[in-house]
């Protein structure tokens, strides 16, 4: 009979071995360390995280239970009872404007937002935000972490959101904390403590427990200056957006009255021609755009005559989407502004030349599904793929309209009223291309069309510009973490 030979264990193959797998070797007493929910998932215990936190705890560090000062929310105030009967959300201009995360991700605090009234501001005593002060999601993208910007006005804290303020004397302020959060340890730290469950949420106390690095003041300091250069940033791109919206609306003087005595239309030159017996189709705010939009020079969208071609993408199916290959866009991706990265990926081969349906610069993406009416134009040529649902549109004759003012008036009530118009009486908003190329668009002197664009890339620009140093101060936090703080202040410099 043939033993066989046992291999002495050797330590540094067995670590080998293991970091070339997808698991984690952890003792029964760490796995109740800041584990305040007592998991025990292979998710919460993925390397990806445990790396993550081994690199904060090699360096000076801290809790935000240790530094913060206020952790609130909107719920925070009393019983759903007692708000409800001091609480009402406002679409019209009001006393105090309460935040909300879809603000905070188009950088837009004066369009299609929201407001309270004084009293019920007062009422939210405990959820009042502040300039500088940190908004981290709590629901949707649980853990996803905002700055306030300072709107030197009355702001209240919306819903499905943790409002956080850091002690004077902290060793971690606001500022530190949302860099940190937004670079990609910060990102897994937090990541970590979301609940598995749907949907997913992230609760108080697993806030509080959440690992911060600390560092010198010196770094901190040039930190906090970039930021700072990335609000005014900010503040000035929304300035002069809204002046390009002023230019449109001066120019065609557009307004409506709320007040209208009844609509009354015939069977036969209204209902037959249009095919609609709803009601809603008929509001006379409808009437008073198109009687107003019959002063200026008007042209269809698209057909034949049209401004602009208009090409429908894919719609692959979920059974397509996967991790690895081409970025696939949808309507939750985009707004006005821009394109968030996407989640999900399609494979190359879905369709033959699939090249032929990336965006070219200056094509406009407008939604016919959802969100109806939003577009947002190309900034460059991109190697993605966007879904059936996002309507592709190449002007024509550019001499005659150009791609920022005619964006901007798909973005306008003067687009967004024909939008509601067509989709109204649908559960689920629809915008057929049929109705969307009869959209009516009036065209302006190409000189004001230019002094419109000229504020819309400005605009633009000086968010690409705050979003590229919002990436270099994050990098900066990374370089410290990694190597160390004057490695990072170095490479700071070279930027700027």
């Amino acid at each position: 009979m043939i033993s066989p030979s046992i291999e002495p264990f050797n330590e540094a193959k067995y670590k080998a071995l293991m970091d070339g797998l997808e698991c984690s070797e952890i003792s029964l007493s760490e796995m109740y360390f800041d584990n305040e929910k007592n998991r025990i998932d292979s998710e919460f215990f993925s390397k990806k995280y445990l790396k993550a936190y081994q690199r904060i705890k090699k360096i000076p560090h801290t809790t935000i239970r240790d530094e913060v000062e206020i952790l609130t929310d909107f719920h925070a105030n009393g019983s759903y009872e007692s708000i409800a009967s001091f609480f009402k959300l406002l679409d019209t201009p009001d006393y105090a404007y309460m935040v909300r995360t879809t603000d905070l991700e188009k950088q837009n605090y004066t369009q299609d937002v929201k407001y309270i009234s004084k009293q019920s501001y007062d009422f939210l005593e405990k959820s009042k935000v502040f300039g500088g002060d940190v908004i981290i999601n709590k629901i949707g993208s649980p853990g996803r972490t905002f700055l306030m910007p300072n709107l030197n006005r009355p702001v209240s804290l919306g819903m499905n959101q943790f409002l956080l303020r850091m002690k004077k004397n902290a060793r971690v302020n606001n500022i530190l904390l949302f860099v940190f959060l937004n670079s990609s340890v910060g990102k897994l730290i937090i990541e970590r403590k979301i609940n598995g469950t749907v949907p997913l949420t992230i609760d108080k106390e697993a806030i509080r427990s959440i690992y911060l690095p600390i560092f010198s003041n010196i770094i901190i300091d040039k930190i906090v200056a970039v930021i700072k250069k990335i609000n005014d940033f900010q503040m000035l791109a929304e300035k002069i957006y809204n002046q390009a919206i002023d230019v449109l609306n001066d120019s065609f003087c557009l307004t409506f009255n709320d007040s209208f005595a009844p609509n009354i239309k015939s069977f036969t030159s209204s209902f037959l021609k249009s095919g609609r017996l709803d009601a809603e189709y008929y509001q006379p705010k409808f009437d008073e755009l198109f009687r107003m939009l019959k002063k200026y020079n008007c042209k269809k969208l698209g057909g034949e005559d049209g401004l602009a071609t208009i090409m429908k993408s894919i719609e692959p199916g979920s059974e397509y989407y996967q991790d690895e290959g081409i970025p696939f866009v949808r309507v939750s991706d985009i707004d006005k502004f821009g394109i968030s990265k996407p989640e999900i990926k399609i494979p190359s081969n879905i369709v033959k030349d699939i090249e032929t349906l990336y965006p070219k610069k200056d094509t406009i993406l407008l939604s016919k599904d959802g969100s109806v009416g939003l577009a947002y134009k190309v900034e460059e040529d991109l190697n993605v793929v966007t879904s059936g649902a996002l309507l592709h549109l190449t002007i024509k004759n550019t001499n005659e309209v150009l791609p920022d003012y005619l964006t901007l008036v798909l973005n306008s009530p003067i687009v967004q009223l024909q939008a509601e118009r067509d989709c109204n009486g649908a559960i689920i908003q629809h915008w057929k291309p049929s109705e969307i190329e009869n959209v009516t668009i009036p065209i302006l002197d190409i000189d004001i069309q230019k002094e419109i664009a000229e504020k819309v890339q400005e605009s633009f620009k000086l968010r690409k510009e705050s979003k590229n140093l919002l990436d270099n101060a994050i990098k900066a936090i990374e370089m410290a973490i990694e190597t160390d703080e004057n490695t990072a202040i170095q490479w700071l410099k070279t930027q700027n």
